[in-house]
């Protein structure tokens, strides 16, 4: 079988599973979050955290209470880290650095899981499993509740309340993430990912040196740390390793882990706001960008004009014999356009254009489908600026969803599409201009540059994928990119729940002959369009200095 086809039939596989889990999953997290009833454990979690979980928040409380619980998590995981050595089970590492715990605190809070350390040689089990694990379930169900407050703001009229914040977190957490993680741990270990507590081992000498391999609870990490849309690996190599990553099956299964939950909620968000036709309007543009993605970065990376990769049939530097081209391209698509950033092949080692396509899946917003909970807010940010510029073009007030886009909301839309390019570009300026930074670049020239903007750009969009040529333990990353982390994480949380509340207090508008059908393929057309446009171009300067001077040199 060619690898070609190998990679369009794990593509179509991959496609039936995400078919077969949509309506089932879409559905059930709606019930979650619309029930009103408490799991005993749910009240129990209530009962020692003083929450009530009953009382409804208007948007400004429930952002307070997201980013108290934030900040607790930075604080707890940053602690953690520092008296590393003196927790058992340590391994015989030391307590982590200052600068790297902060940043390691900042990126598993924000569901970034940037990681300027080597796991194996760096993190011991309780750190890994009691500090990383954890901010791996609870970052994920904080971007959840954010979205479903936003859903809750489109379906609600007359009203500022959003839900509650701690009833959605816990309710994300214990009846959507753990019991899927559990399941998805368990196929993990299935195929050969281990799970275990034990020490350091040496397997023998290489070239002179020793070679030491670690165990550690891997499989259930590796299983929230996809589903989650993490990406943070127990080891350097991340799921390339075989340790995480054993097997073309278990490759696939996490492809299916990280998108499966992103696409889904586009089932939530129909069922909430009354029409299941909106969800697929918003699932159709998801999937158009997803898919396109994924083919032109297989064709870049099968693309093989010279010599060395007419041989190898395609360019295979960094990628792994087991899995392939096909298989790493749809990985690498598939986790830059969400929020994990979770790699099966070095980034730094794809083609200029393929890199830069990765990098482009991050600049768009992670909205394709983008991460679990974020990606859904992200794309309904972009639906209403879709909206508003068809409002523009006919003259009339632009409405979605029978709400009113007025001033207050396109002003919100705006300021929300503009945080994550200011980060990525005045941090990539700066590291640029500044004398010491750019040393931290293993390559010169184009490549050089892109390194740094790959890593402000995977911090500002909570990805946490990197062009491993950059050393970006050093003072100055880990300080800038942990600050873009979380500006690029809370400020954008900010706008989405004013906006969300401003949407909920309105009267909903009745649909008359003008009213644009946002839930036709006109609509869905209009959608893709202005997220390449108004988000693309933004960052077309940039990309001509870094990946695309690089693919056309």
């Amino acid at each position: 079988m060619s690898p070609v086809l190998a990679g369009v039939l794990q593509l179509l596989a991959l496609m039936a599973a995400l078919a077969l889990a949509y309506v089932p999953l879409g559905t059930y997290m709606a019930g979650v979050y619309r029930g009103r009833r408490h799991l005993r454990l749910e009240r129990w979690i209530y009962r020692a955290t003083g929450a009530d979980p009953d009382a409804e928040m208007r948007w400004p409380a429930y952002i307070r209470a997201v980013l108290a619980f934030s900040l607790a998590g930075v604080l707890f995981l940053y602690l953690l880290q520092r008296i590393q050595g003196v927790l058992p089970l340590s391994l015989g590492f030391r307590a982590v650095a200052p600068a790297q715990a902060f940043n390691t605190a900042a990126s598993f809070v924000t569901n970034t899981n940037w990681q300027s350390y080597a796991g194996e040689q760096t993190m011991g089990h309780v750190v890994q499993t009691a500090g990383l694990a954890v901010q791996n379930f609870v970052s994920a169900a904080v971007g959840m509740a954010v979205a479903v407050a936003l859903v809750r703001g489109f379906a609600r009229s007359r009203t500022g309340e959003l839900g509650n914040f701690w009833a959605d977190l816990v309710r994300g957490t214990v009846r959507v993430l753990l019991p899927l993680a559990a399941v998805a741990a368990i196929v993990l270990v299935a195929c050969g990912v281990i799970q275990n507590f034990s020490g350091i081992h040496e397997v023998g000498q290489f070239f002179g040196g020793r070679q030491q391999w670690n165990g550690g609870a891997v499989a259930s990490q590796e299983a929230i740390k996809e589903l989650g849309t993490n990406g943070g690996g127990y080891f350097n190599a991340n799921s390339a390793h075989p340790f995480e990553n054993p097997t073309p099956f278990s490759n696939l299964f996490e492809i299916f882990l990280i998108l499966v939950i992103p696409f889904a909620l586009t089932r939530t968000f129909g069922v909430m706001v009354g029409s299941v036709r909106q969800g697929y309007a918003i699932l159709a543009a998801m999937a158009t960008i997803w898919l396109a993605f994924v083919a032109l970065l297989m064709w870049t990376e099968f693309a093989h004009h010279e010599g060395a990769l007419r041989i190898a049939g395609g360019a295979m530097e960094g990628k792994e014999v087991r899995f392939g081209i096909g298989a790493s391209s749809i990985f690498a698509a598939s986790t830059t356009l969400t929020s994990t950033g979770a790699v099966d092949a070095a980034h730094s080692s794809l083609t200029g254009f393929g890199g830069g396509i990765a990098m482009l899946g991050m600049m768009l917003g992670e909205i394709a489908p983008g991460g679990v909970g974020s990606g859904l807010y992200g794309i309904l940010v972009m639906a209403v600026i879709a909206v508003f510029i068809a409002g523009l073009m006919v003259g009339r007030t632009p409405e979605y969803l029978g709400k009113k886009i007025g001033s207050r909301e396109i002003k919100l839309a705006a300021v929300y599409i503009l945080i994550t390019p200011a980060l990525v570009l005045v941090f990539s300026a700066f590291s640029m201009a500044l004398p010491t930074p750019p040393h931290s670049a293993l390559n010169p020239g184009a490549h050089g540059f892109s390194e740094v903007l790959y890593a402000y750009t995977s911090a500002a969009n909570n990805n946490g994928s990197a062009f491993a040529g950059l050393n970006a333990n050093t003072d100055w990353f880990n300080t800038t990119t942990g600050l873009a982390m979380l500006l690029g994480r809370f400020l954008p949380m900010v706008f989405v729940l004013a906006l969300a509340g401003s949407l909920g207090a309105q009267q909903p508008v009745p649909v008359t002959a003008g009213t644009l059908r946002t839930e036709k393929p006109l609509f869905t057309g209009m959608l893709v369009g202005a997220v390449l446009i108004v988000v693309g171009l933004t960052y077309f300067p940039a990309l001509a200095l870094g990946p695309l001077a690089e693919g056309l040199a």
